[in-house]
């Protein structure tokens, strides 16, 4: 399938492994590109929407979306930026005390992210004495960071550029890649560039949101057309094995509601494989996530939380409720979509982004308002579309509760505090 502006393809193969034998098992409200914000000016001008499907692979059992929308469109202008989220500052501090502590990469070795952002965790190795390289496609954001002492090459990572960045900077001790492993089409062809780029003993450690995760926590909004891949341990070491790279630790961890940390070598590499990964894999299969119908019962129990929510905030709004959103993620275009949380039921949505203030929603066109407007315009019940952050974003506004204000948290599953 292609749209009529060419700007999205459905592809017929599995992104892993090439198989055909793909089926769909889950089928969201169609949306925008998730971060497709927009100033006022622009309300006027439709925002085609994209499918939302997502398919399973008979053969090696990814789940992924087959619908590529252009990454141009989606990364050449994105306003996420991991420097205003102090939860997320800390999980970097952390994550590059954690790889320097079981990797133990050589002083003033190199380190690459891939889509690197603002350059937030490749601070934390360059204050650590290593050199630090990002690569982002995001142009503002590229020079911001490159600005701040954070070198970024402003592109897409490739075999080709891995080449030119080897010839240039020397091998790679770290090679990282944040929730970014998950939104590139032609993953073969970045694999095989962290291979190229990796030294002998390095390690490649990207964090992806976890299958297991969006399965046991219905973490469907993080179902949107930048993530093509959703991530388990079994299709992966398959993967990469096919591109010269072997699994060797697959942890969890809890950023962005439930995330896989992968850590990978060379094949041959000096380290053993850690029991991290036969753990993850026996956890799968009890899940059942190699089975298509496990994703047919995910697809009613989502139905489920969609009609408990619409009945409270009928309720509500029938009562003369004023409600908020709070957060606007990426992941709260494709929850407002398929829960119809459109303007008839969210007045305006509070973010601490600067970069997302003042603009609009993508497609719904809900406005996008500093913290302030909490006391100033007092709505009754903020509903958390963040709200994998619900427990920093209710301690830091104690104000609100104790002005009579309640939360309401949608997923995992819906509850009023």
């Amino acid at each position: 399938m292609t749209t009529a502006s060419g700007r999205c393809h459905r592809r017929a193969d599995c992104r892993l492994c090439g198989s055909t034998r793909v089926s769909q098992v889950l089928s969201l409200e169609p949306t925008p590109p998730a971060n497709a914000f927009v100033p006022a000016a622009m309300l006027e001008q439709p925002q085609q929407c994209f499918p939302l499907d997502i398919f399973f692979c008979q053969d090696c059992s990814h789940v992924q979306m087959l619908d590529v929308v252009d990454p141009c469109e989606l990364f050449e202008n994105y306003v996420y930026v991991s420097g205003t989220s102090p939860v997320f500052v800390k999980h970097f501090e952390n994550y590059a005390a954690d790889i320097r502590a079981s990797f133990a990469p050589p002083a003033r070795s190199l380190v690459v992210d891939i889509g690197s952002n603002d350059g937030t965790l490749l601070g934390f190795f360059g204050a650590a004495g290593h050199r630090v390289l990002g690569i982002d496609p995001a142009r503002d954001i590229a020079r911001i960071a490159t600005e701040a002492g954070i070198e970024t090459l402003c592109g897409f990572f490739t075999r080709d550029l891995a080449d030119t960045i080897r010839a240039g900077y020397g091998p790679a001790a770290v090679v990282t890649a944040n929730n970014v492993f998950a939104h590139v089409d032609d993953l073969g062809d970045v694999a095989r560039g962290v291979r190229d780029l990796l030294a002998p003993e390095g390690v490649f450690v990207f964090e992806v949101s976890y299958l297991v995760d969006v399965f046991e926590n219905t973490l469907f909004d993080t179902i949107y057309h930048e993530h093509l891949a959703y991530h388990s341990v079994k299709p992966l070491i398959g993967f990469l094995a096919r591109n010269g790279l072997e699994l060797i630790e697959a942890f969890r961890v809890g950023s962005h509601g439930g995330s896989l940390r992968a850590v990978a070598q060379l094949q041959g590499g000096p380290r053993p494989v850690g029991g991290s990964v036969g753990a993850a894999l026996a956890e799968e299969a009890r899940l059942g996530l190699d089975k298509a119908e496990t994703f047919h019962a995910f697809a009613h129990h989502i139905d489920a939380l969609k009609a408990e929510l619409a009945i409270l905030l009928k309720r509500l709004k029938a009562d003369g409720r004023r409600i908020a959103g709070f957060g606007a993620p990426a992941k709260a275009t494709t929850l407002m979509y398929h829960f119809g949380l459109g303007a008839d039921v969210i007045d305006y949505i509070v973010d601490d982004s600067p970069l997302k203030q003042g603009l609009y929603t993508p497609g719904l066109h809900i406005p996008v308002v500093s913290s302030s407007a909490i006391a100033e315009r007092a709505p009754d019940y903020l509903l958390i579309l963040a709200w994998n952050f619900a427990p920093s974003i209710i301690a830091r506004h104690t104000t609100f509760r104790q002005g009579g204000g309640h939360f309401i948290l949608p997923l995992p599953r819906v509850e009023v505090v």
